[in-house]
């Protein structure tokens, strides 16, 4: 992984559906079960001493989420589901021409998915492409397995890389579009949102110091099931694993909180984003000193959703070298002393609404 510029490939890329799964490491697999099934909800399709295969009520695919015991919290795989076998032969060809490192299994890396390929992406992340999969019961009208915070759906992935343009321009020519930005009057970009099926996003590049994992999202029906869960973890005495939220974002217009799992993975609990399905879907540009893109209601981000992210491993399993952000960081550039935020960008006095989170 360098910051020089990622060559085009000639091949045709893979034809990406959505966002699968993700493959992340815990270091205490008891502790990591009663948060994502006991507080979470989410179903256990499989597990052994080893590991745990979890899926939401909606999903019909083996799993969303694989739980594997190891010594250092990260995360192993972003898994994407493409659309034909034929595609995992594109995706393997595709990053070979990149001069990526690709590894085959036939029958698959994890239980539930047959023929993949994993890849060392060009921003240091480790991808995974599949088409064979388990089917498994989807319990969409098994409403008496719902709680009132159910979790219906894997909805995205968000990445830290230190150069976004370069992230994105990447994963545009893979096939994502672009729906949302965040960018300043000199160009800097800070974040982007890109999508392969109809909503937002499949996956986000937050700028930072990456390659990390920012957070996994899971969606719910309503923002109601959202508050449950707040009420919930109050209710447990866990209130300390909320980091942020509950809220809604300026950014996809979601209704969102943000929790840490025991090994500070964080987990988006999110609902009701918007169709950007059709070709001419605009794409929105947030100012990053606009007060009300990452909360519409204008509330604070605690410092930590900037700076904390989880490692991702190597194709060996050993953590990815982090590299520093050389552009200015969106916490730096609107938050302290220095930085100045606007709720309507005429008024004459600006100012930032610090509250007393920070």
């Amino acid at each position: 992984m360098t910051n020089a510029t990622i060559p085009t490939s000639t091949v045709t890329p893979p034809d990406i559906l959505r966002c699968a799964y993700m493959e992340i490491v815990v270091t205490d697999l008891a502790r990591s079960r009663e948060f994502y099934v006991d507080i979470l909800g989410l179903v256990v399709t499989e597990e052994d001493e080893n590991s745990i295969y979890l899926r939401t009520l909606e999903e019909f695919i083996h799993h969303n989420l694989v739980l594997r015991q190891g010594p250092v919290a990260a995360v192993a795989a972003f898994a994407f589901r493409v659309r034909s076998p034929e595609d995992v032969d594109l995706a393997e060809a595709y990053y070979e021409e990149l001069g990526c490192r690709t590894e085959r299994r036939r029958d698959g890396f994890v239980n539930g998915v047959g023929d993949s390929v994993r890849v060392t992406d060009p921003l240091g992340f480790p991808y995974e492409f599949f088409y064979q999969v388990d089917h498994v019961e989807r319990l969409a009208w098994h409403y008496e397995l719902y709680g009132p915070g159910a979790l219906v759906r894997l909805d995205h992935f968000n990445q830290v890389t230190p150069d976004v343009p370069r992230g994105r321009k990447y994963l545009e020519d893979l096939g994502f579009r672009v729906t949302e930005d965040i960018q300043d009057e000199d160009g800097v970009t800070y974040a982007a949102w890109l999508r392969r099926k109809d909503t937002v996003h499949d996956t986000a590049l937050t700028g930072g110091d990456g390659p990390r994992m920012h957070h996994i999202a899971f969606s719910t029906h309503e923002k109601h099931n959202i508050l449950s869960i707040c009420d919930k973890l109050g209710a447990l005495r866990k209130s300390d694993l909320i980091e942020r939220g509950p809220g809604r974002h300026g950014v996809s217009n979601a209704f969102y909180l943000y929790i840490l799992d025991p090994d500070g993975h964080r987990v988006e609990i999110y609902t009701q984003d918007y169709y950007t399905g059709d070709p001419d879907n605009p794409v929105v540009t947030w100012d990053v000193h606009d007060n009300q893109r990452r909360d519409w209601w204008g509330n604070p981000v605690v410092p930590s959703w900037y700076t904390e992210a989880s490692l991702v491993l190597d194709l060996d399993g050993n953590p990815q070298p982090v590299v520093k952000r050389e552009d200015p960081t969106e916490m730096a550039v609107t938050v302290g002393a220095d930085g100045f935020s606007y709720t309507r960008k005429d008024d004459i006095e600006h100012g930032f609404k610090l509250g007393h989170t920070l």
